[in-house]
């Protein structure tokens, strides 16, 4: 079964093929341990949401009502809406998740903002037009945008955002010279959004995209004039697989990469493979290839230490110019805007949480008390429009946030995020269909947890046997039942670093700029991890937000 995994910290989402989707839904259970510990029962009291029931002591979240954080004495704070008024942007990977988020934020807090030219990957002008209609002017993300402008709001939008055609995977990202000669002297700030996110992509893809890109969006940037930043997406595991605290510092072929890496190297190397495989096997071959080089160096998969070398680019070719990087954690739906529980696409934790709430599998392959590093993606939004005008003021550093969750006083679990699931699909399935749903066991080894779903998928076969009036005759799986065991091995075998997360990001930069906003700024522009209420957010925001987007892509 083919698998897509996205990834935790950019745009896309799981693909999930039609086997998967189809077995994917809702359910019962008891009262977790850590709601016990995180909600004292003397205190709870049961309250109706408009997702489901459950029992919370918490107050109610309205759209626009954010916890007011400690704040410098400095009543204008970093001048975030001064600085966005008037501003023009080159916006790269704007159709993603992360990136329309971003794009719908800078439109509501700053309508005075200049134009935003994305770069989209299309054949001509006119199916860039198409698409930003189909994918950004009539996405329900922006009904907010809607109510605001009323009968002008297509004009609105068609004012600020001009779609040009390019590829970041392109020299001078493939814009027509008189297109880049002309946006070149408007642009005052890059925001580099635009990457290949899925864990094992193939090498070559990978590497043109992830490591090239920015280098190539950098070289475009510095023929800009009125440049006053570059701003790029990373992601927080890039630094490969560490123990302890993990650090807000740039990343440096010599320094903190070891000089081993070369990444011309890696792209003749990429290049030969190419060269050589032909047919079926090639695609197969180009994403072993790239596990097998980022397993060596010591990461995780493709993806990271894809991002990792178009981290050092960015740090060996800024020269001058002022550079900041976000690193997300794994990013999820909205925690408040522009309304709770937006999402797009199936992500990171969700395909484990669909198959679950179907009754297909209540095994992983995990650490219970390991962190899970989750951030919601306005919170990321918030904090990068934060930074963007912070450090547009040219000053010549390059400055990294860790814009992540586990080191607060109360991080999220692995265990957390399963029990506060099964207590939500007990109080509000997905489905009609009635099943006793277990708490999710997890298992030290491979081994047990693919013995365990193998016992548990030939269960159920056996039970649609029986039900046909079939004669039992052997234990072995059918093709099907292999498949969804295939994709579940699978499963846990791309997220085998996470689920057994045991670091904590540092994340003092983004810290030190919350404390710089002004009180009205860190209302407008929340991003304060320590203000999460997981219980709240999983249960009555991120759950409901799956479900509504589950139901969406089964009706496409």
């Amino acid at each position: 079964m083919a698998i897509t995994t996205n990834v935790l910290a950019t745009s896309n989402a799981v693909k999930l093929d039609a086997v998967t989707v189809s077995f994917i839904s809702s359910f019962p259970g008891k009262l977790n341990h850590f709601l016990a510990r995180r909600l004292p029962q003397s205190t709870t009291r049961r309250v109706q949401t408009s997702c489901c029931y459950r029992e919370t002591s918490l107050k109610a979240v309205t759209l626009f009502e954010m916890p007011e954080t400690e704040t410098s004495s400095v009543s204008d704070g970093v001048e975030i809406l001064r600085f966005l008024k008037g501003k023009n942007y080159l916006v790269t990977g704007a159709f993603g998740f992360l990136g329309k988020v971003l794009i719908e934020k800078l439109l509501r807090v700053s309508p005075e903002i200049g134009k935003i030219f994305l770069l989209i990957k299309s054949a001509d002008q006119e199916s860039a037009n198409r698409r930003l209609y189909d994918e950004i002017i009539s996405s329900d993300l922006f009904k907010l945008l809607k109510k605001m402008h009323g009968s002008s709001y297509e004009a609105f939008m068609k004012s600020k955002l001009i779609p040009v055609t390019g590829d970041i995977g392109e020299d001078n990202l493939g814009i027509e010279p008189v297109t880049a000669a002309k946006i070149s002297g408007e642009i005052d700030v890059i925001i580099s959004c635009a990457g290949r996110t899925t864990f094992d992509d193939r090498y070559d893809f990978a590497l043109n995209v992830n490591a090239l890109g920015p280098g190539r969006l950098l070289s475009f940037g510095k023929g800009c004039k009125n440049l006053k930043l570059f701003l790029h997406f990373s992601t927080a595991y890039v630094t490969g697989k560490k123990e302890g605290t993990i650090l807000e510092t740039p990343l440096c072929i010599g320094e903190n990469i070891t000089s081993d890496l070369n990444i011309e190297s890696e792209l003749k190397l990429a290049s030969e493979a190419v060269r050589k495989l032909h047919g079926s096997e090639e695609i197969k071959k180009l994403k072993e290839l790239g596990m097998k080089r980022a397993q060596h160096y010591g990461w995780e998969n493709t993806y990271t230490f894809t991002k990792a070398m178009g981290e050092s680019v960015i740090h060996n070719q800024r020269g001058d110019l002022p550079v900041v990087i976000i690193r997300p954690s794994v990013i999820e739906s909205s925690y408040k805007e522009p309304f709770p529980g937006w999402l797009q696409g199936i992500r990171m934790s969700d395909p484990i949480i669909l198959a679950y709430g179907k009754g297909q599998i209540s095994d992983f392959w995990g650490d219970y008390k390991s962190l899970m590093d989750i951030i919601p993606v306005d919170m990321v939004v918030n904090a990068t429009i934060a930074a963007m005008a912070k450090h547009s003021r040219g000053v010549s550093e390059l400055k990294v946030y860790n814009v992540t969750s586990s080191s607060h006083a109360s991080p999220l679990r692995a265990g957390e995020l399963m029990d506060l699931s099964h207590q939500h699909l007990c109080d509000s399935p997905f489905t009609e269909t009635f099943m006793e749903l277990e708490r999710m066991k997890f298992h030290s080894s491979l081994e047990g947890f693919t013995s365990s779903a193998f016992n548990r998928i030939a269960k159920h076969e056996r039970k649609v046997k029986n039900e046909r009036g079939d004669a039992e005759s052997h234990t072995a799986l059918s093709m099907k039942g292999k498949r969804r065991l295939d994709y579940f091995v699978s499963l846990a075998r791309t997220y085998e670093p996470y689920t057994f997360f045991q670091a904590r990001f540092d994340d003092t930069n983004t810290k030190r700029l919350i404390q710089e906003l002004s009180v009205e700024e860190g209302k407008m522009f929340e991003f304060d991890i320590s203000g999460i209420d997981w219980e709240h957010y999983i249960v009555n925001v991120h759950l409901p937000g799956l479900k509504r987007e589950l139901f969406k892509e089964r009706s496409r």
